[in-house]
């Protein structure tokens, strides 16, 4: 059986999950474009930081986010 990943928040852009945002680019973008430019643009961190996303609930996809991007 394939493994399902939950990306559907991950997907929507920031002005839909966000009321404070107007921003038109992905969740998942904006999150991976924070990671990067706080760690040095070290792929290899942001993309382990990344994967801890694919698991999460929305609830708690959602509330990383805002505290990352808020």
């Amino acid at each position: 059986m394939a493994e399902t990943l939950k990306t559907q928040l991950l997907d929507k852009q920031m002005k839909e999950v966000f009321d404070w945002s107007d921003d038109s680019t992905p969740v998942r973008d904006a999150m991976w474009n924070h990671v990067m430019d706080s760690n040095g643009h070290n792929t290899v961190k942001t993309i382990a930081e990344a994967k801890k996303w694919e698991s999460m609930s929305d609830a708690d996809l959602k509330k990383t986010a805002e505290d990352m991007l808020k």
